[in-house]
């Protein structure tokens, strides 16, 4: 596998420099994260330096500051090969950025490969597109292959998963008595909103349309039993914090909190419920067992909203 992108930017090449020798840092600012798996480097660039692109593991193999970049695959990974960023004038005010990915391909990735080169060629024409905003070059984002978004959705996408209910002080006082409890969190990229009333917000007002259904379906059945339908409680933001929000609503069958906490590298949203009666416990016995696969996809798909969002935000300010 051999494949090679370029583009000539109006711009010096010393202007250049910040995009590669930040790359895999922090502050990457050519890297499109969040949309795709970030690349992350143990340190800042120079060779030796390991780091990973999602699953894959690599190391910095060639660094030439300002000019060159080379990563080169660790052994047993389905890609045996390197990456290389880069850059070279053209011309008075004029620089060529170029990418190379190249290596020997096994397992299932020689077969997958003509699937996956769409999402390989959009993001690295996404970096390109990335570096004329950092110069503050007029740019036409590159459009998405459908392809390239339905491998994204079935390979690439965050998906959330059960974790350890954490112990934050907004947690430790939200009910008196606590009968259930679970967690669960998704991975937040470089690039996504850090507050997290941003992701309540995308968790609850925006689910899955099946939960949406499913949520019909409670309302038609609740109020025959006498409990409140939504429409007659509220659900809204009890207490916050810089990084937790909690929302949640008093009934008289149970109380309810719901948790976002926005980590450094993930989101957690956390469930307690105090049950008050019969009434309560019959409620909540069925809805316990559902529960958990509705807070993973509205989760879930918060952050795919939220990923898709920050790229489309980055395209309106270029």
């Amino acid at each position: 596998m051999r494949n090679v992108h370029e583009r000539v930017l109006a711009a010096e090449i010393g202007r250049m420099a910040p995009l590669l020798d930040g790359l895999g840092g922090p502050d990457d600012r050519l890297w499109p994260s969040p949309e795709y798996e970030p690349l992350r480097l143990r340190g800042p660039v120079a060779p030796g330096v390991r780091g990973t692109n999602g699953p894959v593991r690599l190391h910095v193999s060639a660094y030439e500051p300002g000019r060159r970049v080379e990563l080169t695959t660790e052994p047993g990974e389905a890609i045996e090969g390197r990456f290389v960023w880069e850059v070279e004038p053209v011309g008075p005010g004029r620089t060529r950025i170029r990418q190379i990915s190249e290596g020997r391909l096994s397992g299932a990735l020689r077969w997958l490969w003509p699937l996956v080169r769409p999402q390989h060629d959009h993001c690295i024409e996404s970096m390109f597109d990335r570096a004329e905003v950092f110069l503050g070059l007029s740019s036409t984002p590159t459009p998405e292959p459908p392809l390239a978004r339905a491998m994204a959705r079935a390979v690439d996408a965050e998906r959330a998963r059960a974790v350890a209910v954490p112990e934050t002080p907004l947690l430790a006082t939200a009910l008196p008595r606590v009968d259930f409890s679970d967690a669960h969190a998704v991975l937040a990229r470089p690039g996504m909103p850090t507050d997290p009333q941003v992701w309540a917000d995308a968790l609850f007002h925006d689910p899955p349309s099946w939960v949406v259904g499913a949520m019909g379906l409670r309302e038609a059945l609740v109020g025959t039993v006498g409990i409140a339908r939504s429409g007659e409680s509220t659900f809204g933001t009890l207490a916050r914090t810089d990084d937790e929000v909690l929302l949640g609503s008093d009934e008289g069958h149970l109380d309810f909190r719901a948790s976002v906490l926005r980590e450094p590298d993930r989101v957690v949203v956390s469930t307690v419920v105090q049950v008050h009666n019969a009434r309560g416990r019959a409620y909540f016995a069925p809805v316990r067992l559902v529960h958990p696969m509705i807070v993973r996809a509205m989760l879930t798909r918060a952050a795919h909203r939220l990923s898709r969002r920050a790229r489309e935000n980055t395209e309106v300010g270029s």
